[in-house]
């Protein structure tokens, strides 16, 4: 059984002959939840009624030509309301807007509307690229739409944009532990390109009332972590991520789950169906510059450090790698991480040990694909390390497995 959560109720009250622009108030409400890809909105017609001015209005059969009060009731999570409702205000100029908080029992949703990130910030074809990082950065998102003036998706551009087409060479995850000389080299490089030079289109949209299913199969078919969500006349109105369809399969219950085959009974599966066993590996004596080898050489971006029985006993991250070292340290830990390939790899002493972090988040081989995704959001992390039960390593779970899971590939 679904459990409940926090929603907020919005009414909006108006009179059924109430017009803007020659368009009855409650028409332009509902169409503005519409657009805002909210779970629903409903008209109620009252038979009996006054407001501030007192003149009462009812519909009884000798007075049906009477302007009857109306209100359009819309019900949501609260940051979706929290968006929407400056939309209303904007148009509605007048009236009363009553907002309640309770609590609702959503069945497992099923459609991209009602998952996505409504508000979403887009840039124009020539926009500088500093400004995007900047955008990107501040808003802690890995990629941004490109549109017209009417709205129209004309492309997108992401972080891998960035690294492959623009010659950005750190992550923008990492953006922010750059030193300012390496920083100031990074917005040199974007400056000679814009918007135009390195999207990429055309992007690959999806509609409001796709399935999640169905978006997880094009983004694991095409290799993309997102997708921007148009309305039936092509105008952007939200995007959706990998993130975004892997949350809300796991805030589905078990039972509902076995319910719903075509979208997350798969998930019923085990660690073991899924895991990839070509893990990076290191032992906690090897020394520094052979653990980041081994880190920048795989897409993983990790290395999980085993004792001599291949016990987990630590994992370096490139992140986690850059904060537990001290100043003096960590500008030859970025040159070595970012310029490896292009230039014989230069890196601090030290050994795996100094610089993992002991507290790993594993998993058994027989545990669920459900209870795995679960501990993957609770936790933040992209991938869980799977270990038998003498704490062995064994493999890797990631999105992009589970992911694969629920588009049934």
């Amino acid at each position: 059984m679904s459990e409940y959560t926090d929603v907020e109720l919005v009414r909006v009250y108006c009179g059924e002959t109430d017009r803007i622009d020659g368009r009855p108030v409650y028409e332009l409400v509902v169409e503005l939840a519409r657009k805002h890809g909210a779970a629903g909105a409903t008209v109620l017609r009252g038979v009996l009624g006054f407001g501030a001015g007192s003149l009462v209005h009812t519909a009884k059969i000798l007075r049906l030509s009477e302007d009857l009060p109306l209100v359009v009731e819309i019900v949501d999570r609260p940051e979706r309301i929290e968006a929407l409702l400056p939309r209303i205000e904007a148009v509605i100029k007048g009236g009363l807007v009553t907002r309640q908080q309770m609590t609702a029992r959503f069945h497992c949703p099923v459609r991209v509307r009602d998952v996505m990130t409504s508000e979403v910030a887009t840039v124009g074809q020539d926009d500088p690229l500093p400004m995007v990082v900047d955008l990107l950065l501040s808003r802690d998102v890995k990629a941004v739409p490109v549109t017209s003036q009417n709205g129209k998706v004309l492309g997108i551009v992401t972080g891998g944009d960035l690294l492959s087409r623009a010659g950005m060479e750190t992550r923008l995850s990492l953006q922010a532990m750059l030193p300012e000389e390496l920083r100031d080299e990074e917005r040199s490089r974007l400056a000679a390109h814009t918007v135009r030079d390195v999207m990429t289109a055309p992007a690959m949209t999806i509609g409001e009332r796709a399935s999640l299913r169905e978006a997880a199969g094009i983004m694991t078919k095409k290799g993309l972590k997102r997708l921007p969500v148009v309305d039936a006349d092509g105008e952007l109105i939200g995007i959706v991520s990998r993130a975004d369809i892997l949350r809300a399969a796991a805030n589905v219950a078990p039972t509902v789950a076995e319910a719903l085959p075509r979208f997350t009974a798969g998930l019923l599966q085990q660690a073991r169906d899924v895991m990839f066993t070509d893990v990076p590996t290191a032992g906690p004596g090897d020394a520094l510059p052979e653990v980041v080898a081994k880190l920048v050489g795989s897409p993983l971006r990790r290395v999980v450090i085993l004792d001599a029985d291949r016990k987990v006993t630590g994992i370096v991250l490139d992140g986690d790698l850059l904060t537990r070292c001290g100043p003096g340290r960590r500008e030859g830990l970025l040159r070595a991480l970012f310029s490896f390939g292009r230039e014989p790899l230069s890196c601090p002493s030290g050994t795996a040990q100094e610089v993992m972090q002991t507290n790993v988040l594993t998993v058994s081989e027989d545990t669920s694909l459900l209870d795995v995704l679960q501990k993957m959001i609770a936790n933040k992390v992209k991938r869980l390390v799977v270990v038998d039960d003498d704490g062995r390593l064994c493999g890797m779970v990631d999105r992009e497995a589970l992911l694969r899971v629920i588009a049934g590939r």
